[in-house]
């Protein structure tokens, strides 16, 4: 059986595209979406994914077609109820 981790390891991205190596969805693609959640796994992703929010919206904001800081942050946030009120205060944070 394959372990969760192993089996995300290939499913990476990085700026200025935010883009997952393994299958060139925007990230976090569905292999992390797909990730049945519970408390403790919704903590860690927090921790982790909140890395992500300030070079991400640098990198993504602007861009012709591309998300607005709020859709940014609900992008990499999608496992956590979020208002677009809550969205917009969070983007300026990470700004």
């Amino acid at each position: 059986m394959v372990r969760p981790a192993l089996a995300l390891e290939r499913h990476c991205a990085a700026g200025p595209t935010w883009r997952c190596a393994a299958d060139g969805e925007p990230f976090p693609c569905a292999a992390w979406r797909s990730l049945p959640l519970d408390d403790r796994l919704r903590g860690a992703l927090l921790a982790g994914f909140t890395l992500f929010l300030r070079p991400a919206i640098h990198d993504l904001r602007g861009r012709p077609e591309g998300p607005t800081p709020p859709q940014i942050v609900r992008r990499f946030l999608w496992f956590l109820p979020m208002t677009d009120e809550e969205a917009r205060a969070t983007a300026l944070r990470y700004r």
